[in-house]
């Protein structure tokens, strides 16, 4: 299990400095964004807060209940959060911002780049300041990191800080190539669940329903969320373009 705060080495709050660099990185862009329609800063105010509090009670779900048990229960609850209630939360905020604003266009594909690269930013607070474990394994190998404890564990915050980077790489191509545009952030919570389900039987958190955690239950409805809303978008596309079809065969 992931040590509690108490018993870990003090080390600087690299994971919250970071995180105001991402946050910061995206108003900035934003705000260039916001040049087109100042409601988009309004957009992105909703998908932050939001993302804050789906983060929150995400975390609450999965395993904030569980923390009445541990050492600290009380700085686990302030301090937890997790980044699958963050994009289920940060989705619906923009979703709801969108229509309260009238704001008809779509935002997805900027977030899809975004994202990643403030989730990217997280990780690697995290793996400076030592959480976010991988389970422990047997012996060391290659690829194994040691925690702070010295225990060889499954290097979890290397492989998902690599997943995200290759997620900025693969969105760039397809924003360059023209491809599958307004569903590129669907795409992006369908490859994150699923790598994320798959990943936390990898993960050292706490299990609840056999081998999976409640993160794992949590990616799962991510990548339900993205199947739901991508096939709801294309299925727009298509009733567009035969009313577009037809109106010009009049």
């Amino acid at each position: 299990m992931v040590p509690s705060p108490e018993s870990l080495p003090f080390r600087p709050p690299y994971y919250g400095w970071l995180m105001l660099v991402g946050i910061a990185g995206s108003l900035w862009w934003w705000s260039r964004l916001a040049r087109r329609d100042e409601r988009l800063l309004l957009v992105w105010f909703a998908a932050l807060v939001s993302a804050f509090v789906g983060g929150k009670l995400g975390y609450l779900l999965a395993q904030g209940w569980l923390d009445f048990d541990q050492p600290s229960p009380w700085q686990r609850l302030l301090t937890g959060k997790t980044v699958l209630g963050a994009l289920l939360g940060g989705y619906a905020g923009v979703e709801f911002a969108k229509k309260l604003l009238k704001y008809p266009r779509i935002t997805g594909d900027w977030f899809a780049v975004i994202v990643p690269a403030g989730i990217t930013l997280g990780r690697i607070g995290c793996w400076f300041s030592g959480c976010c474990l991988g389970q422990i394994c047997d012996h060391p190998h290659w690829w194994t990191l040691d925690d702070a404890f010295g225990h060889p564990r499954w290097p979890a915050v290397p492989v998902e800080i690599l997943f995200n980077l290759t997620a900025i790489i693969g969105f760039a191509v397809l924003r360059q190539l023209r491809l599958l545009p307004g569903q590129h952030f669907h795409l992006y919570l369908i490859a994150y669940g699923a790598f994320r389900f798959g990943h936390e039987l990898l993960r050292d958190t706490p299990k609840i329903l056999g081998p999976l955690s409640g993160y794992g239950l949590l990616a799962l409805t991510l990548a339900g969320l993205g199947v739901i809303r991508f096939h709801q978008r294309a299925s727009a596309g298509r009733l567009q373009r035969a009313t577009d079809s037809f109106a010009a065969n009049q």
